[in-house]
């Protein structure tokens, strides 16, 4: 059943034409592992320590610039950057396909717990059909051009896919994607637009390559070009419901071609998605069949490119993208990559970024690529970044079809100066949430100025509050001056909704930067936890007054009440003794502050 708060939640994120605030924003990047564009930097001689060392500092540069969602490559043409029970194991990451990684790790896993340390989501990203690119190397016995050549389709340019016609594929690439979702902690799935061929140089595309596949399994279509596109369709919504079935939580995204119709929106000139790779996005819309659109806008906002007309106008597309979202969410692809090039200045992608923020329907956007982009800082964008587009953090937007149920709140907030930090280093620590109904996600991280405290919940809603986002129970703030403010702590589900605050600590404004918490509550863990029995309870007071100390059982029954009302100051320290196994809160109120603290009985 919804509490009250996720039906409400529900009511105002649903509501037509209604944004999400400033402080939801998917600030995704791809790290593309294909040729080993993004990482890892070496295959054959290149140790497994080097690679996850390149790994961390990919991520660590990602999270230094806010972004807040990586997009990881883990099947580049039918193979897997993971221990997969289906494909072999990817010439991209050792130099040899099939062999594994030595000493052996598992760079999805990795990556996805590496991520999620670092308060950002993960999405694996996969090739849905691509089975050779016309790559070289020699191809494992056990993969799928070799185990399956009837699945397969070759072109005359030595590019091989499988077969989007035959339902035995698109139980096979269901089947991966199920695999990965039950595995891994992954946030989502995400696959991009190698649907039918691209086109290329002496190559049109697809012709007659499907004849038989065709014949064998028309469907009911006589036109090929429908039925090719409900080949793809039907893939979509075969993940959909896989992922439905495996991970509910997980979301569905798929970054089609920035183009999907010729003349569409008018005036619009280039690759046409619908009639050449047969990808036809609006319909994946329509059935609501994925989550999400990364439409590869990469593309100049201007109107004149050299003095001619732009037929592909960034900001049309990304409008046009947005009027047929149909309530999903979409996320403009962004050419990073360029940045810098002729007839892409680097004020290009901010400006792009400032667009999409200008459109109350569009929640984001994916940075192409992560390393040749976002990182490479002789292009200034990650500077612009750091500084100005991404200065204060962002959770990603909540999606309302998705779980609006929230996690407990944090417990037990405490901050105290770092001895061995810079000065104004304070280190916060707080305790996971004892109950709530969605598993937390993530911790976000408050700091409110002093003037705005008096109404807490607006300035909970204000990214500029947002201190960080991360996936332990710990954060090292540094305060620059002396002057008043509030920490707090809430916890974040996987859809982005986040719990009811924790306790509060208070910093005075005192001129200087030896400020020192004074929080109104702060109790301590119970000591021992687990116990058997005696439990000693110690809080303390930032200020006189009047406090009620209970313990309850997890059903919010009372079993005990320790302090009734009583004024107090300073630090407090109470017994209770415990006779029945169980687990058991512990919880101090003052003032309409509250900390609770978990303790369990053993026998």
């Amino acid at each position: 059943m919804r509490t009250l708060l996720s039906l409400l939640l529900l009511a105002v994120l649903a509501a037509p034409g209604r944004a999400q605030s400033d402080k939801y924003e998917f600030r995704g990047a791809w790290i593309a592992t294909v040729a080993n564009l993004d990482w890892p930097s070496c295959t054959s001689g290149c140790s497994s320590d080097v690679q996850k060392q390149d790994l961390i500092d990919i991520l660590d540069g990602l999270q230094e610039v806010g972004v807040n969602a990586v997009v990881f490559q883990v099947r580049t043409e039918s193979d897997a950057l993971y221990d997969s029970p289906f494909e072999p194991w990817s010439y991209w990451l050792t130099g040899q396909q099939g062999q594994a990684p030595e000493p052996y790790y598992d760079p999805l896993a990795f990556a996805t717990a590496e991520a999620h340390a670092r308060g950002m989501e993960l999405h694996a990203w996969i090739n849905p059909y691509r089975a050779d690119r016309g790559s070289d190397y020699v191809k494992d016995e056990s993969h799928v051009t070799r185990a399956h050549p009837e699945w397969i389709l070759s072109f005359s340019t030595g590019i091989k896919i499988l077969d989007p016609g035959l339902p035995e594929v698109r139980d096979h690439v269901a089947s991966v994607v199920g695999d990965i979702a039950r595995r891994y902690d992954v946030d989502g799935v995400h696959y991009d637009d190698y649907f039918y061929p691209y086109p290329g140089t002496g190559f049109s595309g697809i012709t007659d390559e499907d004849n038989t596949t065709f014949a064998a399994h028309p469907r009911g279509f006589t036109d090929r070009g429908d039925w090719r596109r409900d080949n793809v369709n039907l893939l979509v919504a075969q993940i959909q419901d896989t992922l439905q079935a495996v991970r509910p939580e997980a979301v569905h995204g798929v970054s089609p071609f920035g183009i999907w119709k010729n003349n569409v929106p008018s005036g619009v000139r280039g690759l046409d998605a619908y009639e050449v790779i047969y990808a036809d996005a609006t319909a994946w819309l329509d059935a609501q069949t994925i989550d999400y659109l990364a439409p590869q806008l990469y593309w100049s906002s201007d109107a004149l490119i050299n003095g001619a007309f732009n037929r592909q106008p960034f900001g049309a597309l990304a409008q046009w993208w947005e009027s047929v979202r149909n309530e999903r969410h979409v996320y403009p692809g962004l050419a990073a990559y360029r940045s810098g090039q002729a007839g892409f200045d680097t004020s290009e992608i901010p400006d792009q970024i400032r667009i999409t923020r200008s459109r109350e329907g569009i929640d984001g956007s994916i940075f192409f690529r992560a390393n040749a982009g976002v990182l490479q800082s002789d292009r200034g964008l990650s500077d612009s970044l750091q500084t100005d587009l991404y200065a204060t953090r962002a959770l990603p937007p909540v999606m309302p079809w998705k779980s609006l149920d929230a996690p407990g709140a944090p417990t037990g907030l405490d901050a105290v100066p770092d001895p061995q930090g810079e000065p104004g280093a304070t280190v916060l620590t707080w305790t996971a949430p004892a109950g709530g109904t969605a598993d937390t996600r993530f911790y976000a991280v408050y700091r409110v100025p002093e003037a705005e405290a008096g109404d807490l919940d607006a300035a909970l809603e204000r990214s500029s509050n947002l201190r960080a986002v991360t996936g332990g129970t710990q954060y090292v703030d540094i305060r620059q001056d002396g002057s008043g403010f509030t920490y707090v702590v809430t916890a974040v589900s996987s859809n982005s909704v986040e719990s009811a605050p924790s306790n509060t600590v208070v910093f005075e404004s005192t001129g200087t930067e030896t400020a020192g918490p004074t929080a109104l509550l702060a109790l301590d863990a119970p000591r021992p936890n687990p116990t058997a029995g005696l439990v000693t309870l110690s809080y303390r007071l930032g200020a006189p007054t009047a406090v009620t100390l209970r313990v309850v059982d997890v059903l919010g029954r009372e079993v005990a009440r320790l302090v009734d009302d009583q004024p107090q100051s300073a630090r407090q320290t109470v017994t209770w003794q415990a006779r029945t196994p169980g687990t058991y809160l512990v919880v101090l109120d003052a003032e309409g502050q509250r900390a609770v603290r978990p303790v369990v009985v053993v026998r």
